[in-house]
């Protein structure tokens, strides 16, 4: 699970350095604000160790996706429709 996780971030972290220089559209950003959170917690209750869940490419991803969804916030008035990078937890 752990290499499964791992690899699983690096393609997202990959597509989203691909693309450092645009702004994500709306609805990827929502994809993949749905598809990373949902990885991070299918994961972690599959047992997947807190140093795996949180590392650097996880980091990178949840910072690049809190920019956008900042940005979206700022010009797009209802346009991620309660979604947000913030877990429900916090």
């Amino acid at each position: 699970f752990q290499q499964w996780y791992s690899s699983s971030m690096k393609v997202i972290c990959m597509w989203l350095a691909d693309r450092l220089d645009l702004q994500l559209h709306i609805y990827q950003l929502k994809t993949l604000i749905k598809i990373v959170k949902k990885t991070y917690r299918d994961f972690r209750l599959q047992g997947v160790l807190e140093g795996t869940l949180n590392s650097k490419t996880y980091d990178t991803i949840h910072s690049r996706l809190t920019v956008e969804e900042a940005t979206v916030s700022v010009t797009d008035a209802g346009g991620l429709q309660g979604i947000t990078m913030k877990d429900s937890d916090e």
